[in-house]
């Protein structure tokens, strides 16, 4: 071929369909349009390709022996079209492609069970996992990076970029002193818990739990006061059981509740942890909606 030549998806339509009719009469027949538009079409490919495609006589139309060659060729390309327009389908429908998500630590295996859902519905869809802190999967989502997170307790003020779809609603529980009088107690309010100091991360490290916690003091009429921060779970609860002045602290589960000597975990009656999926609202799903292959990660998440 010359440079600037190019082969056209009809031409190799046509070449086949002469090939497996035996004539351009019949072809264009099957292709439904008239016999000078494939002759006409059949004669700029071989002048494309620089070979004959087809010995022509009065009585019939054979393949040359360039025209065998070529001819698994075009098939093959053609088939290659087919499946180029099969996988876009898949993908639009959310079937197929690479799925980028954020995740988040879940209760027991919540995550993996809902993954596995989006498996059977979607097999060809392949879930790249992205670990990172809350700040940054919001920001991830929004510079396109990710294609959804999940975040906890998240509020939106600095992301407008960004639709959340709650998927998981959590309890939160309070630790206290083993040998505290409210350890006695099955279940705690806030209200019972606003003369302790209170252990609780700093907002920098995790603002929308922070806030969710302040917030729900705020409500409950109570101000606790601050004690040492919170560190790591394990570690504040080590420090809070072996303490000599009383505080407390408040989490959610991820990993099963934790069982250490000489602190009491009971779960905090009223306010809860929203875990929800984070989706751009960019160019691509300007009204917010979430594309196809968010759609079914969110049916498998509410399952």
């Amino acid at each position: 071929m010359d440079e600037g030549d190019e082969v056209e998806l009809r031409q190799l339509q046509y070449f086949v369909a002469v090939a497996e009719h035996g004539g351009f009469g019949r072809a264009a027949e099957g292709l439904n349009i008239v016999q000078s538009a494939v002759s006409q079409q059949i004669r700029r490919l071989e002048r494309e390709l620089g070979v004959t495609l087809f010995d022509r006589s009065t009585r019939h139309t054979r393949l040359s022996a360039a025209g065998e060659r070529l001819l698994p060729e075009a098939r093959a390309a053609l088939a290659a079209v087919r499946q180029v327009g099969l996988v876009a389908e898949e993908v639009r429908g959310g079937r197929d492609g690479v799925l980028r998500l954020g995740t988040v630590q879940a209760p027991g295996d919540r995550l993996y069970r809902a993954l596995a859902r989006l498996a059977d519905s979607a097999p060809r869809l392949r879930v790249r996992l992205r670990r990172a802190s809350p700040a940054e999967r919001l920001a991830a989502v929004e510079r396109g990076e990710l294609d959804a997170a999940l975040v906890r307790a998240a509020a939106l003020p600095d992301h407008p970029g960004i639709r959340l779809f709650p998927v998981w609603h959590d309890p939160l529980y309070a630790a206290v002193p083993a040998g505290h009088p409210l350890a006695a107690q099955p279940e705690l309010h806030l209200e019972q818990l606003g003369g302790l100091p209170m252990r609780l991360a700093a907002r920098e490290h995790n603002p929308p739990f922070h806030d969710l916690v302040t917030a729900a003091c705020r409500a409950a009429g109570i101000d606790p006061p601050h004690r040492a921060p919170f560190t790591g779970l394990q570690e504040t609860l080590a420090e809070l059981g072996g303490d000599a002045e009383p505080s407390w602290t408040v989490f959610y589960e991820i990993t099963g509740l934790p069982r250490l000597p000489h602190v009491a975990v009971r779960p905090l009656v009223g306010p809860t942890v929203t875990t929800s999926l984070a989706v751009p609202t960019g160019t691509a799903v300007p009204t917010g909606a979430p594309t196809a292959a968010v759609r079914l990660l969110l049916r498998a998440l509410e399952n």
